[in-house]
């Protein structure tokens, strides 16, 4: 059976409120740099509903017994926000992946075989920049779209048919997929650039 790029937009009202606090022109940076940790934080959870491992396990109650489950802290779990943007997905999904193992540098030249990773990008134009991470993934191993989640403010269709043509067995949440591409490459409609909407200062900049 052929591997198809599968891409999920959750309808969740939150989801679609925070988006649109982002795509408006006049939000200023802290709300903006909000907005981005709201969508962090509700589309990981979506993102990882039917992917984390867990176990069932028996408690005792002050009144019984009952079964319940427990997520499987055995099994690695690392976030890997694209920087600087992605921090902020981040700074959110923290909230719903306590335990991850941060990587903040770059993708660990080494990884457990059993590990799980989610990668945060603010959102995906050419796909260029996801592409280049996923094939630095697939040389350590993980090539396998069980293992991994990508969670993006926004992705636009060019840059998904990019990634599905390359990397299928893939699983990408996002608040919206947009359908076109500016001549300079910004997302259209999109959410403007993070990086200057949140006011992150970069290397050489003033």
């Amino acid at each position: 059976m052929a591997k198809t790029l599968r891409v999920v937009v959750p309808p969740h009202p939150l989801i679609a409120h925070w988006l649109t606090v982002l795509r408006h022109a006049g939000t200023p940076a802290a709300l903006y740099g909000t907005g981005m940790e709201e969508l962090g934080r509700w589309l990981t959870y979506e993102a990882v509903r039917d992917w984390l491992p867990h176990r069932r396990e028996t408690v005792t109650t002050p009144v019984a017994t009952t079964d319940g489950h427990v997520i499987e802290a055995a099994v690695p779990l690392l976030a890997v926000p694209v920087l600087p943007g992605g921090l902020s997905l981040w700074q959110g999904a923290r909230q719903v992946l306590p335990n991850a193992e941060l990587c903040l540098s770059s993708v660990p030249d080494q990884i457990e075989g059993q590990a799980g990773v989610v990668l945060f990008i603010d959102q995906i134009s050419s796909g260029r920049i996801l592409l280049d991470l996923l094939e630095q993934l697939a040389e350590r191993g993980v090539n396998d779209g069980r293992r991994l989640r990508v969670v993006t403010a926004v992705a636009a269709s060019p840059g998904l048919k990019s990634i599905g043509e390359r990397m299928p067995d893939l699983t990408i949440h996002t608040a919206c997929i947009d359908e076109g591409l500016e001549p300079d490459g910004r997302v259209n409609p999109g959410i403007g650039e993070p990086v200057q909407r949140l006011q992150i200062r970069t290397t050489g900049s003033t």
